[in-house]
């Protein structure tokens, strides 16, 4: 079983270290909680904690060093006493865009999916009136998905790439991670407004 070396605490105390922007401390947020989501659908409910705090923590060093995307995070985690099989899956979301470390547990596999498509849903969501991912609809999402100049820095090769590497039809994953950011938009909204 995947156990975590920090608790959620920490994870976020490290995360809000390297991140003060926004935008970053609410998709960290928000991949913590479709990770937590998946953790529990998938049958890993015993792991969700270190589901989240992977999802929490992935892009650890994507604000301040973009360019040495996953190539600072192993050092900015150790300091912060993540473990190194934590380390390897956070890094392995970046697998063939930033490094070489392929995701190979169900979990990575999952956040390497989940982590770009979770911007689309929400980009998607924002173009709504209700702002909201609550009342959004497969094939409104799939729309956006095909218009290729909608949320342009969200890959879709990476997307349909994570969808077959779960042995998942492109549908499911669009589906089931709708309802991963269903279960976690009230949490996040709320984490934001005590940020400000």
């Amino acid at each position: 079983m995947l156990t975590s070396k920090i608790t959620r605490e920490q994870a976020l105390e490290l995360l809000k270290k390297y991140n003060k922007e926004t935008f970053h401390i609410q998709h960290g947020l928000t991949v913590e909680g479709v990770m937590r989501w998946y953790a529990k659908e998938l049958g890993y409910g015993d792991e969700e904690e270190y589901w989240g705090i992977t999802g929490l923590l992935h892009d650890i060093d994507f604000e301040l060093y973009p360019e040495q995307h996953c190539q600072k995070a192993p050092e900015l985690l150790r300091e912060g006493g993540v473990g190194e099989d934590m380390i390897y899956s956070i890094c392995s979301h970046g697998y063939g865009l930033c490094c070489d470390l392929e995701p190979k547990l169900e979990m990575e596999k999952v956040l390497f999916a989940a982590d770009e498509l979770t911007g689309l849903i929400w980009s998607a969501a924002l173009m709504r009136p209700s702002k909201s991912v609550m009342d959004m609809e497969l094939k409104s999402l799939k729309k956006k998905y095909k218009d290729k100049k909608f949320a342009a820095g969200c890959s879709r090769d990476v997307i349909n790439t994570g969808a077959e590497r779960l042995g998942w039809e492109l549908d499911e994953l669009l589906q089931r991670t709708i309802e991963a950011m269903r279960s976690c938009e009230a949490s996040v909204a709320s984490a934001m407004q005590e940020e400000q």
